[in-house]
């Protein structure tokens, strides 16, 4: 069980139904913070609040606790290859630092799509505000940026 891959996911399946975290705590009568527990891989919903997210999210207990995943792409370059409102709506479920990130080091082809996609970021000020990142920092963002365009919508 990959808890980073859950984590995005669970974030990726609460954007789709245009819940803030509040609003999904709501739903569930939960904590805010519990939502945000998930979400940061730090712990997993309970078997009860899985049913409720399965019902919520029309999918199966398994389904959310290990996505399918359709090697759709490899590597982040591939990017290029995806219909962009599908990427765009996949990076929006990440930190807007975490996409700048994502694009230090990163091919022209995949930053001018990224500036498309996100045409109201400065990424010359962002990466300035960010600094220097470690390289194995910018490959695991660029991993879960994959293995979420991977996980099959069934």
């Amino acid at each position: 069980m990959n808890i980073t891959l859950i984590s995005k996911y669970l974030i990726y399946l609460r954007k789709l139904k245009n819940y803030t975290q509040e609003t999904l705590a709501n739903e569930l009568e939960i904590s805010r913070q519990a939502v945000s527990k998930w979400e940061t891989g730090t712990s997993l919903p309970d078997l009860d609040i899985l049913l409720k997210l399965s019902k919520l999210y029309d999918k199966t207990i398994n389904q959310i606790l290990e996505p399918h995943v359709e090697n759709r792409i490899t590597t982040f370059e591939e990017i290029v290859s995806i219909d962009t409102s599908y990427l765009k709506n996949i990076l929006m479920t990440f930190e807007m630092s975490d996409i700048v990130k994502a694009s230090m080091g990163s091919s022209p082809t995949v930053n001018a799509l990224l500036k498309e996609l996100f045409p109201d970021i400065d990424f010359i000020k962002e990466r300035t505000a960010v600094g220097n990142v470690r390289i194995d920092e910018i490959e695991n963002i660029h991993s879960q940026i994959v293995s979420i365009i991977n996980i099959s919508e069934n």
